[in-house]
């Protein structure tokens, strides 16, 4: 009984995701622009807040990212209440610690989009139109991802289950990211207060303890 209500709560929820709307604009060839890691280290200083239906909180980050594929992001609680960090290499998250680490995580491909990198997993079948700046292109068949560029850059991220967007990110602007998970109505917010280059990490920052 207990197994039923958790997938009926679990298919209620899903179904409060809004529906993915038609592509719009001109057809265009499947060729996506190159959405990379700048050459090189650099280091961001960030401030976070989550709204969690089981915990709100915010307080300070740091993200140390190396080109081509390397980020590892540490967040500082507000209050000195708990700390934690996650390490992605590639498509390898590791996020040990306090649960609410876990929570302040987007899954890899939008954790990437938060730093202009598009990493989905490579699927067949890519819808591409193009509005005026905007390119959309719909990435699986069925659709699983659709990515949104202005000019070259990244600029949004969907995450698309059974025609519904489950999960997605935004760069509103240079400063600032949002992350929500339409399913459990958990939004993250990232805003940039720094953003520096820098000579290469020491390797020890790759482990964690």
């Amino acid at each position: 009984m207990r197994r039923a209500f958790g997938v009926v709560a679990a298919l209620a929820l899903a179904a409060c995701a809004p529906r993915l709307t038609p592509l719009t604009g001109a057809p265009a060839p499947a060729a996506l622009p190159r959405a990379v890691l700048p050459p090189g280290s650099r280091q961001v200083v960030f401030e976070w807040q989550l709204e969690d239906p089981d915990f709100t909180g915010k307080g300070d980050g740091v993200a140390r990212v190396t080109a081509p594929d390397s980020a590892r992001l540490d967040f500082f609680i507000a209050g000195g209440m708990a700390s934690g960090a996650a390490i992605l290499i590639g498509d390898s998250l590791a996020a040990p610690g306090p649960d609410v680490i876990k929570r302040l995580v987007p899954p890899p491909p939008l954790l990437w989009a938060s730093l202009g990198r598009l990493a989905v997993p490579p699927l067949p079948d890519t819808i591409v139109r193009v509005d005026g700046p905007t390119l959309r292109a719909d990435i699986g068949n069925p659709v699983a991802w659709r990515a949104t560029f202005r000019g070259d850059t990244l600029e949004r991220l969907e995450h698309v289950r059974r025609g519904r967007v489950s999960e997605w990110l935004a760069r509103v602007d240079a400063t600032h990211v949002r992350y929500r998970n339409e399913e459990s109505r958990r939004q993250l917010d990232l805003t940039v207060r720094r953003s520096e280059p820098i000579p290469d990490f020491d390797a020890s920052i790759w482990r964690l303890p």
